[in-house]
């Protein structure tokens, strides 16, 4: 029978049992479309990494010798408290993470189904065909579970990232911790309260904190043989320095800026409507989100026409307040901050904003940024090269099909990118140029489903996320060669 959870007050959960942190400290959680406090958590340190640590290496060699189904059943079991428990969990996301309630209950569906895909996936590794590639001797290769993997989960996403990273860690057979970003760990710790009977003891183990006090310790740890982080690229960079001394395994997805390639032949009222989406789902937090929308000069004046309206027509608001609320706060004070400086240093640098640029969107109390359309900016400038985290979108006008793509691909970051164009020659020469992880053909951001691999290339990290790709980070390759004779 599963347990039931409290929504004001939470504790880890630490080789089966509910524990507060080791210190007894706690952190107050903060709904950000209000400033209201909805919950307590523990306040973690070294000490619950410790003690987590030893839950997972006590439970190692049981899971290591479970079957690939027995971990699908557990993985199958998780997914089916997610269902039976969607509208708990879909509440305690929105009120967590400001998105509205609609969003949230898509994203428990996601977190079901990609934990049924890697159910699917655990009884299902390949690799490459035993035979005898040297004489007298027969090999195989076999694919085997790191050990103790910890993962690191984001704010944006809270729950649907930690299923990214369980899914394919229990998948192939690792024990893992999980730690969700300090501000936003009710949903993670209320399905881990709620699965201590589905989960063998000590396979997972989720424990709350900040960044130096349990992150890094978890990235120092030797026991843990690899880290998972979806994140910010100094975070990434910062675990990536530290994993090095113990040689430990990095899994990094990081920060985007993706750009939204538009063509003269594009269906503009395509284009628009997926934009409307793309730029402004999670008020924009997304790392994936559509930020740079990269006109040519043949259908710019009409995009424009078409797009402004449509942004300013995004209903934003306290997400309590009805189902009709299709954009919620940004995270907090401190990111409603982030995102008027550079909207200020852009208007000060000459931009234009077409719409939005105030907080005047939702209740007072709340971190409310309004959906932005920023024009007359240049491809050097800091609002184009710099992630804003917020439903901040650029527009820029180019030349041709050429410039589109330089200007595209000019970023530091590579994790996704789109096109609309209706030449099917021409968007398969854009997806094969474009230099993103994921490229999208007339649409953006709603085309990510769990059969297929997510990550990105340059500063936005490495490693795959869903699909088969994710299990070969999750695991380690070992050749074993045979003597054989007669």
């Amino acid at each position: 029978m599963a347990h039931t959870t409290d929504s004001t007050s939470a504790q880890n959960v630490v080789g089966g049992r509910k524990v507060d942190a080791v210190d007894g400290a706690t952190r107050e959680i903060v709904n950000p479309a209000t400033g209201a406090t909805i919950g307590v958590v523990p306040e973690g340190t070294g000490a619950d990494v410790e003690r987590a640590v030893e839950a997972a290496r006590a439970a190692k060699a049981e899971w290591l010798d479970a079957t690939p189904g027995e971990r699908a059943g557990v993985l199958l079991g998780i997914a089916d408290v997610i269902d039976a428990n969607r509208e708990q969990l879909a509440q305690l996301e929105s009120a967590d993470a400001g998105k509205p309630l609609e969003a949230a209950r898509e994203e428990m569906d996601g977190c079901a189904d990609v934990l049924r895909y890697f159910a699917g996936a655990a009884r299902n590794l390949e690799g490459k065909a035993a035979g005898e590639y040297i004489k007298g001797y027969t090999s195989m290769v076999r694919r085997e579970p790191i050990g103790i993997v910890a993962g690191i989960a984001p704010w944006n996403y809270p729950l649907m990232m930690a299923a990214w990273k369980l899914g394919p860690a229990l998948a192939a057979g690792n024990v893992q911790i999980l730690k969700p970003a300090e501000g936003t760990p009710l949903s993670l710790l209320a399905l881990a309260d709620l699965t201590r009977d589905t989960i063998p003891t000590g396979v997972l183990n989720v424990i709350t904190g900040d960044g130096p006090n349990v992150g890094q310790k978890l990235v120092e740890h030797p026991a843990i043989g690899l880290v998972s982080l979806t994140g910010d690229v100094r975070t990434g960079k910062t675990i990536a320095r530290t994993a090095a001394d113990t040689l430990k395994r990095v899994h990094l997805e990081l920060g985007g800026k993706a750009p939204v390639v538009v063509l003269d032949d594009a269906d503009v009222e395509q284009a628009v409507a997926a934009i409307r989406v793309a730029g402004y789902w999670n008020a924009g937090q997304d790392c994936t989100a559509g930020t740079r929308i990269i006109a040519t000069k043949g259908v710019y004046d009409r995009l424009v026409e078409q797009l402004v309206p449509a942004v300013a027509s995004l209903k934003v608001g306290d997400p309590a307040d009805g189902d009709e609320i299709e954009m919620g706060p940004v995270i907090s004070k401190r990111q409603q901050e982030r995102a008027f400086g550079f909207l200020e240093r852009a208007t000060a640098a000459g931009a234009t904003v077409l719409t939005g640029g105030s907080n005047g969107a939702g209740p007072a109390g709340g971190s409310f940024v309004a959906p932005t359309i920023v024009a007359d900016v240049t491809q050097d400038s800091e609002i184009v090269q710099n992630e804003v985290f917020g439903p901040v979108v650029t527009i820029q006008r180019v030349d041709d099909y050429a410039q589109a793509l330089a200007y595209a691909n000019d970023s530091r970051y590579g994790l996704a990118a789109s096109v609309f164009t209706e030449n099917v020659g021409r968007a398969l020469d854009a997806a094969r140029r474009l230099e993103f992880g994921c490229v999208w053909v007339n649409d953006h951001l709603t085309p990510i489903t769990s059969e297929m691999p997510h990550g990105g290339f340059k500063e936005s990290g490495y490693g795959k996320d869903m699909s088969m790709y994710s299990l070969e980070d999750y695991t380690q390759v070992k050749h074993v060669a045979m003597r054989i004779g007669i």
